[in-house]
């Protein structure tokens, strides 16, 4: 019976539809054990893992057996390609399955943000009542939502923004100007300069490459419009993160959420420690209850297929 080794938290359903099939090591725990993980994929077939295991070098190299990798979500900078199929390894990622997901974070982090009166409970709980100050906010509808990067989660976020009012616009270099997309969605097709000074909302939907690293860098940031939100959850490490929380705590940026940074956890001496208007989360904006079903079944019948092959 073929092994799966799974290192990361997968739904229990898809766990156990692998399991009427093939030897399954399952723990969310084993990334965290590096020990163990060594000991567990020599002779596995398979690996599925999330954003955290890093599917390169010694364990790469540990990986005698397995034929194919898992992806629980869509971003693969965790993962060597190139060593893996060169070592005749299938990289399988769970393409499009969180993107609603995603989606629904940008905006409704953006709409939080730029209303600026949803953090404000315990001050109301003490008593306060700062309504003159919180009367200030913005609606979503009629803003100008500019996306940095336009592959599927782009696009949806961008048919979620437009039933909401938003006009959007997007920078993506592998996408021509002249191509039918840009019609077809109704999203004004914009270079960054010009993305980054007429967008309201800036969200970054960008892998991390070589070219992307600090995309969004502090004189970018300093060129966006006063009173802007930056989104990023794309990856740590596209934004100059410092850069964003110093204009936060300037009051030149409206507000900021980030999902994803460099490095991951936070560690000591973070700049975003105590900063003003920021909604920081765990990268998890693609996982909810319902896209870890649609991920993890995804991945599972794709994983099996490719063993059964």
């Amino acid at each position: 019976m073929k092994k799966i080794v799974i290192t990361e938290f997968m739904d229990e359903a898809a766990v156990a539809s692998l399991r009427t099939a093939f030897n399954v090591v399952y723990d969310p725990r084993l990334v965290d054990d590096a020990a163990r993980l060594m000991v567990e994929v020599p002779d596995a077939d398979a690996v599925i893992v999330r954003n955290r295991t890093q599917i390169r070098g010694e364990l790469l190299a540990a990986c005698a057996r397995a034929t194919v990798i898992g992806r629980l979500g869509v971003g693969l900078d965790n993962i060597d390609v190139a060593a893996c199929e060169a070592r005749g390894m299938q990289v399988i990622p769970a393409t499009g399955a969180n993107a609603l997901a995603v989606a629904e974070y940008v905006i409704g982090t953006a709409m939080v943000l730029l209303r600026g009166v949803y953090l404000s409970s315990e001050t109301v709980a003490s008593g306060q009542w700062p309504r003159a100050a919180l009367s200030n906010g913005r609606e979503i509808s009629g803003t100008c939502l500019g996306l940095v990067g336009f592959g599927g989660i782009g696009r949806l976020t961008a048919r979620l923004a437009q039933g909401l009012g938003m006009r959007v616009m997007a920078h993506d270099p592998m996408l021509a100007p002249g191509s039918p997309v840009w019609q077809e969605t109704g999203v004004q097709c914009a270079s960054l300069e010009e993305l980054i000074a007429q967008a309201d909302v800036v969200s970054l939907h960008v892998p991390l490459t070589p070219g992307t690293a600090n995309l969004l860098s502090a004189q970018r940031i300093a060129q966006m419009k006063r009173g802007a939100v930056v989104i990023n959850t794309s990856r740590g490490g596209i934004a100059d993160e410092a850069a964003v929380a110093a204009a936060l705590r300037e009051g030149c940026l409206g507000g900021a959420a980030f999902d994803v940074f460099e490095p991951e956890p936070l560690g000591a001496g973070t700049p975003w420690e105590g900063c003003p208007n920021a909604i920081l989360t765990p990268h998890v904006a693609g996982v909810t209850a319902e896209s870890n079903v649609r991920v993890s079944t995804l991945i599972a019948a794709a994983v099996a297929r490719a063993l059964k092959a």
